[in-house]
């Protein structure tokens, strides 16, 4: 029996929130493993719950580039490798793809990444400072597409606020889909969220722009007979 003088108290907002991933972490080589274990104090960014003095870790200041979900790490480092003037954070949950990405851009040496293994969201809310981010890349999230979890799709009007907050004026979102339902609904919310404008014109899709270099997820997707949309917004 439930003591009526002492109710449960509410979960806490992170516990309450839907996730838009579920962790199959699956196996890493060993050489993935070795950079975690030897490249992670370069690289990485540890998840601390407040925000993150990202001149102290880039020993710089520059314009920021956060990539969510970056999967493997191979649009990140060309992105990184072709654009020295900017600083780029990466967010990943799965393991597998930070290792392979560390040591990629230890092959090369790179100054200018640093990677975050936590959720998106909670790194957006605590650790990226208000108004930061010169760019936001969100490229080929899952889509949820069956129509019980679309509910956990990324793309919501609040994570939309959310991003508005943390980027600088004129900041540019970049998101792309192989699945049209989702594209759909990522139109539908970035037109109807305020703070943001369409540079192409009110529900105008994007040519892929020319630093979206194609992925071995969008291959497969392509493959697949999908389509690949893009849309881009600047922060107003």
């Amino acid at each position: 029996m439930t003591d009526s003088s002492n109710p449960p108290q509410t979960p806490p907002d992170y516990l309450r929130r839907i996730r838009s991933f579920v962790l199959r972490e699956g196996r890493m080589t060993p050489a993935q493993q070795r950079a975690f274990e030897t490249l992670w104090s370069r690289f990485g960014l540890d998840y601390q719950g407040t925000p993150c003095d990202l001149d102290l870790h880039f020993a710089r200041r520059a314009p920021r580039v956060l990539e969510i979900g970056f999967g493997n790490g191979e649009a990140l480092a060309w992105a990184s490798e072709h654009d020295l003037d900017r600083d780029f954070i990466g967010v990943e949950v799965h393991g597998p793809g930070v290792g392979r990405l560390m040591n990629a851009l230890a092959a090369r040496n790179a100054t200018n990444v640093r990677v975050f293994k936590h959720d998106a969201v909670e790194v957006l809310e605590h650790e990226i400072a208000p108004g930061s981010l010169a760019e936001v890349r969100l490229w080929f999230p899952d889509p949820w597409h069956k129509k019980r979890h679309n509910k956990r799709r990324l793309v919501q009007p609040e994570f939309v606020a959310l991003l508005a907050s943390r980027m600088a004026p004129d900041g540019l979102l970049h998101l792309a889909t192989d699945w049209q339902a989702y594209a759909e609904q990522m139109l539908e919310v970035m037109e109807a969220a305020p703070g943001w404008h369409n540079p192409l014109g009110p529900g105008q899709y994007a040519e892929k722009p020319e630093w979206r270099i194609e992925t071995h997820f969008e291959r497969r997707g392509l493959k697949l007979g999908h389509g690949v949309w893009d849309l881009l917004y600047r922060k107003i």
